[in-house]
């Protein structure tokens, strides 16, 4: 790559001055000192706001493009907010012009200790301009709709934001950014399904903020500044959960809470459950492409096994739920100790498969769980 397209040291540059902690309190500062109706918001969404912004632009011009939806998304969310917070669409473009100079101000201060030159750093405040220019309109226009009653609903607006959360990248981190929520220590993704018994899980995920929570591809689904707190696991309803990770890691860690959602139902559990509570059972449940391999390699055993085929699976899954406990899974199944040895011995006749064994019980688990899955 030739040296003049090489825009890596310019965003590392920015990047490093926007997270610098004392330069932001510095910024915020500045910021409520000459625009006064942004003084009463809190510092931190101030800076969260200006950080994201800056490092979103800093970004774009490395890439040399225009903003993404993702970045004009954020910026109209930004207009939103600060519309229903009050505040003027003049007192958000000022607010963004005191703490742009202020940065880029800083920027030029340490440029050539960081192997940035003047001119160089020059042609990117240009281009940040250039992309500056170009989400303005989108900011305004968003603002007006807001004032004017026809911005988005507060639950769909959520939703939007929540489903580029777990979009992951720097939509993520945008996202993130929007809704407030801590980057520090991490975010969390719970994953639950909708529905009247999942109303008292929303409402404890709810009254633990910040968070965000919305129905998104049929499941409820919160992502938390913290760990849930012992009111949401006590909601009385089966939750997977996943994380801490950064926002950039968010579509990889919603995966995992899915993931531990089903494990958990598979295995009949409540409450809320970590995925690396269950880790080898959310793996064999996320394989639907390994289950059908299973399930078809052994078809010929379900024929042979006929009417007795769901009884013998039952009795699988609870011997091996029960840890190998014969007499406890014959409580749960109502049957004699001596039929759920028989039940095993049959399986294994059939299948080749040693429930006993150590690999051999979770391939027994898979097959009979998802035999009884498809009956």
């Amino acid at each position: 790559m030739d040296a003049r397209d090489d825009w890596t040291p310019v965003v590392d540059l920015i990047e490093r001055v926007v997270g610098d902690a004392d330069l932001m309190s510095s910024v915020v500062a500045g910021v409520r000192t000459m625009v006064r109706e942004v003084a009463a918001l809190p510092s931190a969404d101030i800076a969260g706001h200006t950080r994201a912004l800056l490092v979103a632009a800093t970004r774009a011009l490395a890439a040399r493009r225009g903003p993404t939806e993702a970045e004009l998304s954020f910026v109209e969310e930004l207009a939103v907010t600060r519309a229903r917070q009050g505040v003027p669409v003049e007192a958000v473009l000022g607010a963004i012009h005191v703490a742009e100079r202020a940065i880029w101000s800083r920027a030029r201060e340490v440029a050539g200790a960081a192997g940035v030159g003047a001119e160089r750093l020059l042609d990117a405040r240009e281009l940040y301009d250039d992309w500056a220019e170009a989400v303005r309109a989108r900011l305004i226009a968003a603002h007006h709709a807001t004032k004017a009653g026809q911005g988005p609903r507060t639950r769909d607006r959520e939703a939007a934001i929540l489903r580029r959360l777990l979009d992951g990248g720097s939509a993520g981190a945008l996202a993130a950014a929007e809704a407030g929520l801590p980057v520090a220590g991490g975010l969390w993704v719970l994953a639950g399904r909708p529905g009247e018994a999942a109303a008292g899980l929303e409402r404890s995920l709810r009254d633990q903020p910040p968070v965000l929570c919305a129905v998104v591809d049929g499941l409820l689904v919160g992502v938390l500044g913290r760990a849930p707190s012992s009111r949401v696991a006590r909601a009385g309803v089966v939750a997977g959960l996943a994380g801490p990770a950064e926002p950039e890691e968010l579509a990889a860690v919603r995966h995992l809470a899915v993931a531990a959602l089903s494990a958990a139902e598979s295995a009949g559990r409540t409450g809320v459950i970590h995925v690396a509570r269950v880790p080898a059972l959310a793996a064999v449940v996320d394989r639907a492409d390994l289950a059908a391999v299973l399930l078809d390699h052994h078809r010929p055993a379900w024929t042979a096994l006929g009417a007795r085929a769901e009884p013998v699976a039952r009795a699988v899954c609870a011997w091996l739920e029960a840890d190998r406990d014969v007499d406890l899974a014959a409580e749960r199944l109502f049957v004699h100790p001596n039929t759920v040895r028989n039940r095993l011995q049959r399986f294994a006749e059939v299948t080749g498969i040693d429930p006993s064994a150590t690999f051999g019980g979770v391939d027994a688990w898979w097959l009979c769980h998802s035999w009884l899955a498809q009956a």
